[in-house]
């Protein structure tokens, strides 16, 4: 029986080993998805901060884009309403016919925005550049017919002066608004990489968790053939004491009926050696 519960108690011992090694095993493995997790949610956050820096600074862009293009607006505007009187003065002394130069001016604006945010094909743009070209050596023919007379000199010149002063405005509208394009196409990239690298990291965490449910689930089969140990320890320890407790028991009635034996010669008058005579002393019987 005793001899049983060792081999028991053994088996158990090198299970708990092997479920304590698992553990561990597990343990690490989930340690190590911890700290990748960790390290894809540290890098989230700075993309997106990132991308936060680039969000402001498109917002200041953009906010200089409004402010010039405004300024620009409104020099277009004061140099149109010029033209409108030089339309005005034309049509009432007939100096020119044919369209007025505030006509041709918005068209010439409108193709040349139309060149500049529009895709278009060779062809289409080729053709468009030609009548652009077409149209503001009309706009030039026209303006120099018009300033032989004085007063629409006078006009011109200033029509043509808030023009200069709109068409230095519209370069920086178009400078900062590349700037605010390009910062916001690096603040969109910056999410993008912070929306991989976060579904990254709640992948990993994941794996974390299943690897942590794993190593607890070894731990608590470990924990539980400690316990089984423990009791075969307990239950080996109580066979042990009774077994001695026997044993003794038994020596000390083989003891008892030795001494007495040689009291039943000594009683008969048979001569006992000293041997014999110490064990009667021992045994209380002498």
């Amino acid at each position: 029986m005793l001899k049983e519960l060792q081999e028991k108690k053994s088996k158990f011992l090198k299970e708990a080993e092997e479920l304590k090694n698992n553990r561990n095993e597990w343990n690490s493995k989930a340690s190590a998805f911890a700290k990748r997790r960790d390290e894809l949610n540290k890098k989230t956050k700075e993309l997106i901060e990132k991308a936060q820096e680039y969000r402001v600074k498109r917002d200041e862009y953009n906010e200089q884009v409004s402010s010039n293009k405004e300024l620009r607006n409104d020099l277009n505007d004061k140099a149109n309403e010029v033209y409108s009187k030089v339309d005005g003065i034309r049509k009432k002394d007939s100096t020119t016919s044919g369209r007025s130069l505030n006509e041709l001016r918005k068209e010439i604006d409108h193709m040349e925005f139309k060149q500049q945010t529009e895709v278009l094909s060779p062809e289409k743009e080729r053709a468009l550049v030609d009548k652009i070209s077409e149209m503001k050596e009309e706009f030039r023919k026209k303006k120099e017919q018009l300033e032989q007379n004085q007063e629409l000199k006078t006009f011109l010149t200033e029509a043509q002066s808030y023009r200069d002063q709109a068409s230095e405005y519209h370069k920086k509208v178009k400078e900062y608004a590349d700037l605010a394009q390009e910062y916001h196409d690096k603040m969109i990239e910056c999410f993008r990489e912070a929306d991989k690298t976060r579904a990254d990291a709640d992948a990993q965490h994941k794996e974390f968790v299943k690897a942590q449910e794993t190593a607890d689930e070894y731990h608590k089969q470990f924990l539980k053939l400690q316990k089984e140990v423990r009791d075969f320890d307990k239950v080996i320890v109580g066979l042990k004491k009774k077994t001695k407790a026997e044993k003794d028991t038994k020596d000390k009635v083989e003891y008892k009926k030795q001494a007495e034996d040689v009291y039943a010669q000594f009683k008969a008058g048979e001569k006992l050696n000293t041997e014999d005579l110490l064990l009667l002393q021992r045994s209380g019987l002498l």
